[in-house]
Order: structure tokens, then sequence, then C-alpha cells
């Protein structure tokens, strides 16, 4: 349909376009120019381009049906959906239609799409005298607009294939960019008003969102979208002009789709985000993510920048906020950290409030205004002044509208009203033909389909009927409030109100469907949880019950009337298809379950038959084509029929597969046309025909498994992509209205009585909604047909009218929409009760509760009667423990005796403890859940004091001052070099102390040993249960643990050697102190001292820490002077408000013209005790609580950032200062009350008269009373005064400290500068300090020539052999090798020290290249000319005049250092004597401690044992397993045993049954006897009386009714024997056992019976003689009673001990 009329108007286009085209070819041969011009008046026809209904051929239809009248919506979904034409005007995109919207009278003008196939986005121009609709469909084209006249102005075409995203104008308006959507995205340049393409290249291959020109630099271009942004420029090659882009590099910041972006006049690209941070682009890179303070993001959401004014970048985001972010700060964003973030504030904030998601903005189009208009995604449109003043307006919403698909919609039955609800909890009343809306009414829930009840049900058309998604049915009364308040002053704004009537849950899911039966007597609700409930419609709704069908319900379709039964079709959303028979509405309030099992039903499941259709057209055009083949063939020459046979096996083609595809295809709408028959429209594979369907005869038990198949179906024309929502018919059902899948509406004159739809054939189709998004699911005709509604999936709302706009103004001038006017006593009518837990019970959950409940209540009766029968036979037992307590000893039961069963106590006892064990694992993870928990919340909120920045302001002026954030140190010492002993000293240190330790034997037949057990172990391995695994791990985690701790023991004694100091240690502090003072002064020696860089490294940085640490130490003093300055004004406060009080009371008893106004009382501000943060009260925790689960159901994910803790927290906060109010509130509430009493007190007194010397004492009091005013006001301000000093005192001593800091920060940077260049020279120095302490020993080794000579003469000389010459040749040699040896070894010396002294110049050279800052004073400053200080002071010296002073000083302290020194060496070496007194000692008690410990080990032992050992040895896994497989055996023993105890108790039940056969025949012989007995009697009688002739008759009368009674006895015998019977089988089915009677007890029970037949009693029966025992009521003997059929009601049931239960039925 959408290409008809994309078809019909491109040619009407190309049409008016070559006739433009002709008239510019015209002008360029007059004027001979080399390029093409367009005149600049040259407009098109309006009336020739915009898209047109598609109308059915030689179909008598008229273009005309449909008469566009109304939108009622907006499309807020729709990216930059909002532009401003002028002032007053908007134009935003609604389907295909483009609306113009006045701001003040909210009338609205339309243009339609050109192409049919709707609108991609709009542009204005910068002049507001043109603006562009990019469209969407085949080849779109873009129309340029002139305002106001709206005529078309330019043409542009060939952008892109099939749809365009974006397009805006430049800024001088010269040119139009345009961004193609898929498959294209095709990014061109237009020069709009000459209709060409300047540039064109393909963007990227993603969703392109917007593309902007560069304002600043004209041949630039930014484009983002879906994960990309990128930069364009224009480039000149010499093929011509083109356009070059460079892709965004995210580097290590997460990808991110660009919503918007800004350039800024450096040439940088501000961005958005997802997450709410913005991104600095410097060309093709990141410089830097832009935060707030403290890593908090900018927005919460999306964000977008979108304009640059008066130095601010202002932006907004999904979170409704607008802010002001300092340009220049952003423009000169750099970070220096890792995390590539730069941390800011907004200047400005506007807040436009809740629920508010902004996703486009646009300024007015007045000049220096600062009105802009905001798109709001949820459906509004805003206008907001940014100009961040006191004036600035508040925001203001101009526009409400629907946001997101349309759920329902329906029309009033009686008049021009509409009802309509979607997913943005709400529900709309327009009046449709005043094209205006009525109401708007809100709920928490989201609602998914409406229905307005018919005249049947309800004669005003009042009632409304809405489902909602948590299966609640609502039923609304709609009134006009303003009936209610006729006679009230003040009438109600609202044209409309909405009461509830009634609520109800049918279902535990969304509900889709309702409908109301053809009478109005039943309503039927679907729901997506697959049950379709029916309910009776009288004054409330009453359940009926319902039915599961096999699917989600799509909807509900009642027979008409015309139909013989009423029947429900109800559609499913998989293709299923059930029919219901209208069930019974008195068949109400079902006992147990509300589901309609027995209600006739028949179901048909879809089969897709498309394949097999089009197979069927493919053989007719096959053999079509095959006919005509054949014509041809016979005009031509004949040919051999072997060529023919040949040739047309070649003709013939392959059919394609039937193919039916594996999910079924949707539902989408369904429509009965017979009884029994009904046509059905899919989607998916099936969609372009509508099927007619019948239910089948033989209905398969199983409907998911039948496969049922259409027996007709009707094509529908351009269908195939394009299926059929919904369709509805007009009132006199002659047009057939249908909503289409691509949001067009299409209509199908039908003939009159054509309810088989047979006709349908022509048709009128109009493109309405967007036609990717905007499917057409709802069509309502009004109660008069004279208008169309329709709601698509893009959230819009058109009004049709079926009249022309003439005929519909004169037939509807004097007609209204009129709202329902209330009942009479409607406003009196209690409120029902609504459902507003979204997890309460439905219908038939209820009624399933009620009946557990039920079922409880019985259970916990008959339980009850089970514990008060075992309570029964408790207090038995403990009689009978009595009576065998009372027994003699050698009668006595033991305790054994008397318990049944000892398995069933252990037993017991085990389950028990398996339950336990159960619950602690249950609660185990739930326990350290909860204290993970509590950690992190501590480590998250509990932070040290030091941390905690405390403001202290003062009360009368602006100074505050504030504590130093302190920072955690890091250790210094873990950088610094330690002095550690050698390798091998720790090798010798460590078997000294193992010395001390016994090491274990090891024995190799114990270890061959356990590894054959571990063998058979592992060959025959016996599985654990939880407890021994759970004792085996808790073993080897104890053994594990001290494994650890003698590690770490081993470790620290292995340390403690390791530092033990050699007898030849020193000091270090003293060697460095010796080498400190010999470099000051400068001792020279024969030995150079040479100081290592590693030394000077480690100074370096022992300096560092130490100036670090001394002003910590400072700025932690300083802060503990803040907080205690905090303190005393929290004092203050409080005792300045006791102060209050107190003058509030003075005041209280003057005269108000002698009150002096009080002063100011200050308060605590929040971030002077930022340490209350964190505490709160039960109550606020509660309402936490309360609030985190209230997020908590609106939301899936469970998982909270800190924005959203800390938002709650804010939250909480605020509530409590809003009580804290209220309580102050309250707490001067007394003190206005006593200013009544005392005014009142006061008049009183004026009243009456007063005596002098009453007025002479109430002079007194007032002068007493002013003084004491005067005095507590003096001591307010001197305390406030005092405190202010205070804090201006203190701020200045922070300042003074705060120079001190910067100087020592400083001082810092240059110490860290110079280890840096240390470090630098640590590598080259190497080893030339140990080369050089070498060469010295080298030496030093060498001996004087001199001495060694003498020693050797001496030693000639007492031999006698020395000659003079030889001694001067010795001397010589002598001589000349010691010169050798000491010129090498100076030599190497010299050369070492060289080396070291370069290194040390360039190290000073290095170190004189560093700047240092020293802070002066101006008058410290000599290096002047002509009494003016120089502005170069590079070549100024920096002198202290106060070290030679200092030196002075230091020769009397180092003269004194000299003493003290003296005195500390001989108080070390006492000390030195006293330590080597205790070592002996304590060498002699450990000693005697390694004995004492050797001796306990033999005594416990045995023998000695490594203790490390023991300690470490785990649980034995072997012992372990043995006891579980005895265990085992024991439960393979328990489960036999039981075996045998039921064989025995089949035996004893085989047993009981013969015993009850043998006791029936027991029975049977007694009662023969009885009557044996009975009739011997009565023989021996009638012997005697036949002695007696004169009775003769009497006798015989008597013998006959003697007969007649043994024949009555009979019966009665035999219906005993049957009713015995009976209840035996009712006896066995409960389960009892019963013992046979004994004979004893047979023949007492035969005696009783015969006593009592010889007594005669007056007509009783045995049954009854057998029941009376004397002496107990209702007992008999052991054995069980015969039953007669008359007693038989009456007669007690019978257990095996005698007891009698309940009375058995007959």
């Amino acid at each position: 349909m959408a290409e008809e009329n994309a078809a019909v108007n491109e040619e009407t286009t190309s049409h008016v376009n070559t006739e433009g085209c002709e008239e510019a070819v015209l002008k360029e041969d007059d004027d001979g120019n080399s390029k093409k011009q367009l005149p600049a008046d040259m407009y098109y026809e309006y009336e020739e381009l915009y898209s047109r209904p598609f109308v059915t051929r030689d179909s008598q239809i008229p273009e005309n049906l449909l008469h566009f009248f109304q939108s009622f919506c907006y499309d807020s979904g729709r990216r930059s959906n909002l532009q401003v034409l002028d002032d007053k005007t908007l134009i935003f995109v609604a389907g295909n239609l483009l609306v113009l919207l006045d701001i003040s009278t909210k009338e609205q003008r339309y243009l339609r799409s050109c192409s049919g196939g709707g609108i991609g986005s709009i542009a204005v121009h910068p002049s507001k005298e043109y603006f562009a609709a990019a469209e969407k469909g085949n080849q779109p084209n873009i129309i340029v607009y002139e305002y106001p006249s709206l005529r078309p102005y330019r043409v542009l075409r060939g952008g892109t294939e099939r749809a365009y995203s974006f397009a805006e104008f430049k800024q001088d308006g010269s040119l139009l960019a345009s961004v193609g959507n898929a498959p294209d995205y095709m990014l061109t340049l237009w020069d709009w008003r000459q209709e060409s393409v300047m540039l064109s290249c393909k963007a990227v291959s993603q969703e392109v969102y917007r593309v902007c020109f560069s304002s600043y630099n004209p041949g630039l271009l930014t484009s983002s979208g879906s994960g990309h942004i990128k930069f364009w420029t224009t480039d000149s090659t010499f093929t011509g002009v083109k356009l070059q882009g460079c892709m965004g590099n995210f580097g290590l910041t997460a990808v991110t789709n660009i919503e918007g972006f800004m350039e800024l006049p450096t040439g940088k690209v501000v961005s958005g985000t997802d997450w709410g941070n913005l991104l600095l682009w410097d060309r093709s890179d990141i410089k830097v993510e832009i935060c707030k303070k403290n890593g908090q993001t900018c927005h919460a959401g999306t964000v977008q920048p979108f304009a640059l004014e008066d130095g601010q970048l202002l932006t907004f985001g999904s979170d409704g906020v607008i802010r002001g972010w300092d340009y220049e700060l952003i423009s000169g964003a750099d970070c220096d950290t890792d995390s590539g973030r730069f941390e800011m504030e907004p200047l400005n904030e506007m807040v436009i409030g809740h629920n508010i998601c902004i996703s486009s903005m646009v300024k007015s189009s007045l000049s220096d205004s600062f009105v802009w208009f905001a798109q709001d995604s949820n459906g509004k449109i805003w206008k907001l002044d940014l100009s961040f003043s006191n004036k600035a307006l508040d925001p203001v919403c101009l526009f409400s509208f629907h946001h997101g698909p349309i759920q329902g919609l329906d029309v009033s039955k009686t008049s021009y009203l509409m009802a309509t609800i979607a997913l943005d909890y709400s529900v709309k009343v327009f009046d449709f033909l005043e094209k205006r809306e009525l109401k708007t009414f809100s709920f928490k829930k989201n609602a998914t389909t409406l229905s307005w009840a018919p005249l049947s049900v309800s004669q005003s058309g009042c009632l409304l009927l809405i489902g909602f998604e948590d299966g609640v049915v609502r039923v609304f009364e709609l009134y006009n409030p303003q009936r209610l308040h006729v006679l009230s002053e003040h009438s109600p704004k609202d044209d409309a109100g909405l009461r509830l009537k009634q609520a109800f849950k049918p279902h535990n899911a969304a509900v889709t469907a309702v409908a109301y039966e053809r009478n109005g007597e039943i309503l039927a609700t679907g729901s997506v949880d697959c049950t379709v409930f029916f309910f009776t419609v009288e004054e409330k709704f009453n359940p009926i019950g319902f039915v599961h069908v096999p699917g989600a319900v799509q909807a509900l379709e009642w027979s008409p009337q015309s139909h013989p039964n009423n029947r429900l079709l109800i559609l499913c959303q998989n293709g299923h298809v059930v029919e219901v028979q209208r069930p019974d509405p008195k068949a109400r309030d079902p006992p147990i379950t509300f589901h309609l099992s027995e209600l006739p039903r028949r179901s048909f499941r879809f089969t897709s038959i498309k394949s097999r259709i089009k197979r069927e057209e493919e053989i007719i055009k096959h053999r079509v084509l095959k006919e005509e083949k054949k014509k041809e063939k016979e005009e031509r020459l004949k040919e051999s029929q072997q060529t023919d046979a040949e040739q047309e096996e070649e003709e013939e083609e392959e059919l394609s597969p039937l193919y039916i595809p594996d999910s079924p295809s949707p539902l989408y709408c369904g429509l009965y046309s017979r009884p029994g028959q009904f046509w059905l429209s899919m989607g998916g594979f099936d969609s372009g025909y509508l099927y007619h369907c019948k239910f089948s005869a033989e209905q398969d038990e199983n409907p998911e498994k039948s496969q049922d198949v259409p027996f007709d179906f009707l094509p529908v024309h351009n269908a195939d992509d394009d299926p059929i929502h919904t369709i509805t018919f007009s009132s006199d059902r002659q047009l057939m209205l249908c909503g289409m899948h691509s949001g067009s509406i299409r209509v199908y004159p039908l003939q009159p009585g054509d309810h088989n739809i047979t006709s349908m054939q022509a048709y009128w189709t109009l493109s309405v909604h967007d036609n990717e998004y905007g499917h057409l699911r709802h069509i309502r005709c009004s109660h008069d047909d004279h208008f169309v509604l329709t709601a698509g999936d893009d959230g819009n709302i058109f009004s049709f009218s079926l009249l022309p706009p003439e005929e519909l103004q004169k037939s509807l001038s004097r007609k209204k929409a009129k709202v329902p006017s209330p009942r009479e006593g409607f406003e009196n009518e209690p409120l029902p009760l609504d459902i507003e837990n979204p997890t309460a019970d439905s219908i038939e959950s209820a009624k399933q509760n009620l009946q557990k409940d039920r079922l409880r209540r019985e259970a916990e009766r008959k339980l009850q009667e089970k514990q008060k029968k075992l309570a029964g036979l408790q207090k038995k037992y403990e009689q009978v423990l009595k009576v065998n307590q009372s027994l003699p000893e050698h009668v006595h039961l033991i305790p054994e005796e008397l318990q049944l069963d000892s398995h069933f106590y252990e037993h017991v006892e085990r389950m028990k403890a398996e339950r336990v064990m159960e619950v602690r694992k249950q609660l185990a993870w739930e326990q350290e859940r909860y204290s993970i928990a509590f950690n992190k919340l501590q480590d998250w909120f509990k932070a040290s004091p030091e941390a905690n920045m405390v403001t202290v302001v003062a009360i009368r002026t602006d100074h505050r001052v504030s504590t130093y954030h302190l920072p955690v140190l890091t250790n210094p010492s873990a950088q610094q070099i330690t002095p550690s002993s050698s390798d091998g000293d720790r090798e010798d240190a460590a078997p000294e102390h193992s010395k001390h330790k016994t090491k274990p034997a090891t024995d190799s037949s114990e270890v061959e040993e356990e590894k054959k057990l571990q063998l058979r172990d592992d060959c025959k391995r016996v599985k654990l249960g939880d407890r021994q695994e759970e004792r085996l791990q808790r073993a080897a985690k104890k053994a594990e643990q001290a494994r650890a701790k003698i590690e770490k023991r081993k470790q620290e004694w292995a340390q403690l050697y390791a530092e033990k100091p050699d007898k030849n240690y020193e000091d270090p502090r003293d060697v460095q102190a010796i080498r400190e003072a010999e470099e000051n002064l400068k001792l020279k020696s024969d030995v150079t001292v040479v100081i290592s860089l590693k030394v000077m490294a480690k100074r370096k940085r022992e300096e560092l820490a130490a100036l670090q640490e001394n002003f910590r130490e400072k700025q932690i003093e300083m802060n503990k002077r803040i907080v205690a300055l905090r303190d005393s004004k929290v004092r203050l406060v409080s005792w300045l408000h006791t102060q209050a009080w107190q003058l509030q009371k003075v005041q209280l008893r003057l005269a108000n013209h002698l009150h002096h106004s009080p002063p100011f009382l200050p308060s605590v501000l929040p971030e002077e005790t930022p340490e209350k943060w964190l505490q709160y009260k039960l109550a606020a925790l509660e309402r936490y609580r309360v609030l985190r689960e209230q997020r908590c159901k609106d939301r899936e994910n469970v998982c909270w950032s800190r924005s959203e803790v800390s938002s709650l927290l804010e939250q909480v906060k605020k509530m409590e200062r809003e009580e804290e109010k209220d309580e102050k509130e309250r707490a001067s509430s007394p003190s206005t009350s006593s200013v009544t009493t005392e005014e009142e007190e006061t008049a009183v007194g004026e009243v009456a008269e007063q005596s002098e010397l009453e007025v002479e004492l109430q002079r007194e009091e007032e002068i007493r009373l002013l003084y004491e005013q005067e005095s507590l006001l003096k001591k307010m301000e001197s305390s406030v005064s005092q405190f202010d000093t205070e804090l201006l005192l203190l701020r200045q001593q922070k300042v003074r400290l705060d120079f001190q800091l910067k100087r020592a920060d400083l001082h810092q940077l240059m110490l860290f500068q110079e280890m840096l260049i240390l470090k630098q020279f640590e590598k080259r120095e190497g080893i030339l300090p140990e080369k050089l302490n070498r060469c010295i020993k080298e030496e030093n080794s060498i001996t004087d020539p001199h001495v060694c000579l003498t020693k050797r003469t001496a030693m000639k000389t007492m031999t006698g052999i020395m000659i003079p010459l030889v001694q001067r040749t010795e001397e010589l040699r002598w001589t000349s090798a010691f010169a050798l040896q000491e010129t090498s070894a100076k030599s190497s010396r010299k050369a070492v020290e060289k080396e070291l002294e370069q290194i040390s110049r360039e190290i000073q050279e290095e170190m004189n290249t560093l700047d240092v800052v020293v802070p002066l004073r101006l008058t410290q400053i000599q290096f002047t000319t002509h009494d003016l200080v120089q502005s170069d002071l590079s070549e100024a010296l920096v002198l202290d005049s106060m070290q030679m002073n200092k030196l002075q000083e230091h020769i009397k302290q180092l003269e004194v250092d000299k003493k003290q020194q003296n005195d500390l060496c001989r108080q070390a070496k006492q000390q030195c004597a006293r330590l080597n007194c205790s070592l002996k000692n304590m060498a002699v008690e450990i000693t005697e401690l390694e004995e004492k410990c050797k001796e306990l080990m033999m005594t416990k032992f045995g023998r000695l044992i490594d203790l490390d050992a023991l300690q470490m040895q785990t649980g034995n896994r072997q012992l372990e397993e043995l006891k579980q497989e005895k265990l085992l055996q024991e439960l393979e023993y328990d489960k036999e045993l039981s075996e045998w105890d039921a064989k025995v108790d089949k035996a004893h039940d085989g047993l009981s049954e013969v015993t009850k056969r043998n006791t029936e025949l027991l029975h049977s012989i007694t009662s023969l006897n009885e009557e044996k007995i009975r009739l011997e009697h009565k023989l021996a009688t009638r012997q005697a009386e036949l002695c007696r002739p004169q009775h003769y008759n009497h006798s015989r009368r008597e013998t006959q009714e003697d007969i007649q009674r043994l024949e009555e006895t009979v019966k009665r015998q035999s219906q005993q024997q049957r009713a015995l019977r009976r209840e035996i089988d009712l006896l066995s089915r409960k389960g009892g056992h019963i013992s046979p009677p004994t004979r004893a007890q047979l023949l007492c029970h035969t005696v009783k019976q015969a006593e009592e037949h010889s007594s005669n009693p007056p007509k009783m029966c045995a049954l009854e003689a057998s029941l009376q025992v004397p002496g107990v009521p209702g007992w008999s003997c052991a054995c069980p009673p015969p039953v007669c059929h008359q007693h038989a009601s009456h007669i007690p049931a019978w257990t095996e001990c005698g007891k009698r239960k309940e009375p058995l039925p007959r």
C-alpha cells in the first residue's frame, strides 16, 4: 500500500519538478551561465506533492472517504522531535504528519508526508523562514517548506535509499546536512536552494543520531550515533572537494552511544555518555572525562550538552536536571592522574522535577531570550527559563500527552467521549468533538486493556472497565463533577471525574482482553496467565468461574445475535482458538474451586497453509504458461513427436517444497462468520491472508498435538509483510476498518448482510501512523458512525470524520459531548476497597487458600482429637505405672519391659539431630552473608575522624575555619634500605635455634605399613557422611592452623637470630654521628672518609619522612583545636537557646514597648558536625528500610550504586529535619499559649483599678526585669563576640600554619628532587666504595722496609753471619719493592677517588640546577638599585644572617655535649657489665627449662617426641570410615528387621481374617443354640398346655404367633449377619486389628441371652440385651455384639481393646 502511494506521489512530484527544471534550463540558456540556477521565487504546489489515499481502481470508492480531524498525542520517544518556528509555534512529527502547534491557543495545523512512508526528521532554518521535512520510504525526499505560508519551496532528491534519520541547516543557512538510515547511512551536504548535492559520503555502518556543522570552522562537521563519534573535514583534492572522516578513538574509556555533542570555540568537542559524564575530545582522541567532585557523575543517566551561553556549557540529562558548567575550566581541562578524569562542580543547576527525562532542547526564536523548550520523553513539553537569576521563572509544563505504545482505546456508546490508556500509568478521557482532553487519571500500575460498558449494562454510558498489568480489573464510573456542586458557590475546574466502583483480581498476570456478552449479562476477562474468567453483570460483578486455555489470551469475541447459541471465541497469541459455551450465571460460589472443568469447549490449532497456497498459485501460473506455449506450437510447423516430448520435459519446472514454520505465527485478531466458523488474521510467515476456519467434529484431548487446517482463505492485497492487526465494523456493518502492521488504516466496503465478508474486494487505504513502529492496534467508530479513531504503538491518536467538514459542521452544530451526570446519592456512597497490594491473591487463589484453611482447621481438629486420645492413653499409662509401683517387687516390671521399641527412641533422636544440622546448614549462608554485609557497611561508611572535614563558621561574620584533610601516610620505612645480615649469618643462626628442638625419628617400617594401609583403603573406600567429613575437615583445619603458627614462630625465631648483633656491633646512630662530626669539622686523616650515595639517599628519605611527620603533627594539633572550637560552639548554641528561653520568659512580663530585640540565635550547620551523617535513630533506619523496599519493587536489578544509596540517605535526613522542625514548633507552642495567658491576665489587670502600692511594686518589678533583660542580652552578646574572636584568632593561626605548610611543601619538593638525582647516580657508583676500601686496606698492609730490615738484621746478628755488603744490598732491594707497592696502591686509590669525586661533582652540578624557593619579605631584600627592588633577582645571593650566631652557640653546646657523652660512655660500660651477667643467668635458665621439658615428655609420653608434629596431627580418616561402615551395616540390619516385621504383620493380618471368619461361625452357632433353647422351652410349654384342652384354641393362636416370630427372628438374624459383614468390612478398611473373642466370652454371651429370653423381656432384641452390661453404661463384654438393622445407626464402632468409637452411619 505504501509503495503504491509512493509510486503515485513520485509520478506527480516528477511532473512538477520537470516543469521547474525546464524553467531553470530556459533561464540558463538566456543568461548563458555555465551553472544551473533555480529561480528564488519558484515554488511547488502542496496539493500535488502530499501523499493521498490509495483506492482500488474501478471500485467507485471516493478518495476522500475519511477526512483527517485531530491529533491527540505527541511522539515524545522520537529523537529531536521538537522545533521552534516562532515565539508562538512549535513543530513536531506525528506519524505521517507534521504538526504545527500554537502555544497560546493550542490549535493545530497539519502537513502530510509526501512519500506516504513517514517522516524521519525535521530541521528549521536559522532565520525561521524555512523548515525541512526529511521523509522515509523508497528513495525518500527532503521537502523544504516556507514559513508561514507553508508552501513547498524545494525538493531534495537522492540522498538515501530508505529513510533519513537526521537533518540540520548550517549556521548561516546556506547548506543542509542529512544522514540516512539503514542500509546506506549516507551523509549528504546539500546546496538546498539549488536542489543539488555538494558532497556525499557513507558516514558509518551504524545508526547515526545527529550531524552538525561547526560554528567556528566552516569546513568541519561532526556526527555521532550508536557507539561512535566521527569528525569530518572538507578537503580539496585533485579530483575536487571531498569529505574526509576521522573516527573517534575511545581508548581506555568504555564505548558509549553519543546522543549529543557541542563544539567549543577552541575546536574541541564535548559529548555526552550513557553513564552521565562528559567526554572532552581533542580531534579524534579523548582528552579527559569530566565528572563531579569525588567521582560523582555529571548527570544520572544519559547526558547531552546543548548550548554555550554566557561562559557556561549547558547540559541536560535523563534525570530531569539542567546544569551549567564553566566553559574555561572545561576548555583547559587536563588530567595528571591515571584515571583520566577531571573533577569540577557546576555553576548553576535547575531541577525540572521528578520522573522527567529530557531528550532534546530548542531555544525560543526571540533574540536575547533565555527561554527554552524541552522535549520530555515521558510525553510532556516544558517551557524553561535558563537565565539562572533570582527573577527566573519556574519550569512550566505546556502540554502533556501519552508516551509509549497506546494499550487501549474505546469510545462512549452515548456521546463523543474517548478513553485511552498507555504504559505511562495513566488513563485519559477526551472530548474528540471539541478536540480537547477532559481529564487525566494516574494509577500505580500500568493499564493493559480498556472497555466502555455497552448500553445493556449502563444506559447512561458511565461505566469503564480497565484491566491492569498485575491482573486486577477495576470498574470505574465516569461522571461530571460540576453536577455535584450545583448548589455550591465554587464549582470544580475538572470537566470529568472517575470514581472506583469495584475492584477484583481474577488473574495473576496482565489482563489482555475483556468482553461483554451480547445480552450484557456476563463479562469475560482474559490474561497472559492462560485463563479466561467469567462474571455476572449486576449491581456488582460476581465471579462464576474460569477456564484454562493453551496460550496467552489475545482477544475475546462473543457470538453475534444471529447465532442460535451464545458462545465465546477465545483467541490465543500462539495460534490456538478455543470456543466455550456461555456459563450459567446462577452457578455461583462453588465450594472448592472456580475452575469450570465441565464447561463444553472446542479447540482449534492453526497450521500454516500459506506455502500450499503459494504452490497452488505457481501451478496455476505454470498451467497458463503451458497453454500459451501450446497454442504457439500449434501455429508453428509441426515437428517430430520425439522432439516435442524432449521439449516438454525441458519445460517442466520443479515446484517449491511445502514449508511450515517451526514456531507458530502470532495470531493478531479474529471474528465469527457462522456458528462454528471464524476468520483469523495471522502475522509472521502466514501474513497476507484471512483464513476461514472451523472446529473439527472430533476434538483431540490434547489441543497441543492437534493440527487443524483452514478450509478457505481470502488474499489481502499487499499484505505479505503488512498483516492486519485489528478489525472493526461500523454499526451497520457496511464498512470493515482494518488496522495494519505498517500503521495504515484500510477500509473495505461490504455488501449489506454479508457476515462472511465475502464481498471484501476493493479497499481504501491511507498511511497514518509511523510506518516502522506505529503498528495500528486500535480502531473505533463513534456511536453515530460519524468519526473513526485510531491509536498505534507510536503513541499517536488520530480522529477522522466520515463526513466532509461542511456536512459534519452542519450535522454536529448543535451536538456536544456530554459527560454522564452522577447518580442520586453518588457523593454519599462510601468508596469501595481497592486492591493496592501487587502480590494480592487472585479470586481463585483466595478460594484455594480458604479451602486450604478449611482443611487445615479440619486437620487441626482431628489432631486435637488425637492429642486428647493420646493424653488419655498417657494418663492410663501413668496409672499402669502407679499400679506397677504398688505391686510387690518380685512382680514389678522393669523399664525395659515397659518400653515398646528402643529403635523408635533412637530414630527420633537421630531425626532431631539431622534436622538441627540441616537448619544450621540452611542458615550458614545467611549468617555469613549478613556478617560480610555488616563488615562492608562498616568499611564503606565508618571513616576515621581525621578524614572528616569539619568547618566551623562564625556567628556574626562570614569567617570560617576548616580542618585539614589528612590522608593516610605510606610507611616511609618501607622505602628505606635497612641493614641486613648476610646469608651466611642467617644460615649460622638457624642451626643454633634448631638445636633446642627434637627431631622426630622416622621408621621405614612404619612408612611401609602406612603405604599398604593407604593402598588397601583406596581399594575399598567407604563414603563418609557429612558429619564425619565435617569432623575430619575441622581436624585438618586445626592442624593447618597449628602448622601455620609453628611456621610463623620459626620465622620469628629466624628473624630474631638474623637481627642478633655481632660482638663487634656498633650502633648505627653513633657511627652516623661520628661521620657527621667528621664531615662538619672537615677532619683529615690518612683514611679518606667517603659517604656512599646510598647513605645520602637514605638520609634524604629520612629527612623527607621527618618533615612529613612534623607537619602532620602540627595539622593534627590544629585539627584538635578546631574540633574543640566546634564543641564550644555546640555548647554555646545550646546555652544561647536556654538564655533566649529565659529572655522570653522575662519579656513576657514586660510591656511590648520595653522589649529589646533578642540577638540572632545561631544553629549548628551540617558541615560542622559531619560525624552525625552516620548517626541514625531506629525510626530513621525503619524509614530507610521502607524507602528501599518501595524502590526495589519498581526495579529488577538487586544491585545498588553509591549515588542511589546517598539519595536515600538524603531523603531520610530531610524527613528527620522536618520532624525536628515540627518538634520545635510544638515546643514553641506552649510559649505562645503562655503569652496569650499572660496577655489575658494583663488585660484583666488593666481593667481592675490598681492602688499606689501596687503601682510602685509593679514599677520595681519592671526595673528588675529590665535589668535582667539587659544582663541576659549582654551575656549573650559577650559570649557570641568571644566565640567570634576565638574563631578569628584561630583562623589567623591557621593562616600562619598554612604559610608554614606551603614552605614545607616547597622544601619537600626540593628534597624529593634531590632524592631522585641521588637515585640516578646510585647505579653509576656501584662498587666504587668497596674498591676504595680495598685499596686503602692494601695501602695500610704495606710494611715499612726499615722495620722489616731491622728484624732481619737482628736475626742475622744472632747467627753471626751478617756481612755489610749483603746487608746494604738487601736494604736497597726492600726499599725499591716497598716504593713500587706504595706507588701502585696510591695510584689505584687516587683513580678510585677521582671517579668518586667526578660523580660527586656531577651530583653537585645536578643539584645546583634545582630551583630552591625562598620566601622573603621586602625588608629582607637588599639587592636594590636607587632604593628600588629589581625585577630580576636571578643574580642575587641569599644568606642567613643568623647562621654565625648559631655556630658560636653551637660551640658551647658541643662542650656540653662532650661532657654528656663522657657520662654516657661511663653509663654504657656499666650497662654492658650488667647485660653480660644477665646473659649468663639466662643461659643457665634455658638449660634448666630444657631439662624440665624433657622430664615432662618422658612422664607423659614415655619418650621424647616432637610437639610440633603432635599439634599438626590431623584426624584419622580410617577410623571414621570404619565407623561409617558400621553405621551402614546397622542400617542394613534395621532394614532387614523391618522387612521381617512387615512379614509378621502380614501373617498377623491373615490370622485376624481367619479369626474373624471363625468368630462369625461361632456367632451363628451361638444364635442357633439360643434358638434351639428357646424352641425347646416353647416345646415344653406347648406339651404342658396340650394337657389342657380348654385352652386349645388359644394355644393354637400362640403357636401361629410363635411361627411368625420365628420367621421374623430368622430374617433379623440374616440382616444381622449382613450388618456384621458390612461393619467388619468398614473396620478392615480403617486398618484396625480385631481380636477374635474367646470361647469363654462366647459362652458368657450365650448364657446371658438365654437368661434374657427365659425372663421374656418385653419386645427387646438380642442386641439391646447384649448392650446392657450391669454397672457399666454403654459397655458390654469384650466380644463384638450382634447388630440389628433397626439399631444400626446407634451402635458404636468397636476396637479390639473394647473401647467404642463414634457411631457409624447407616
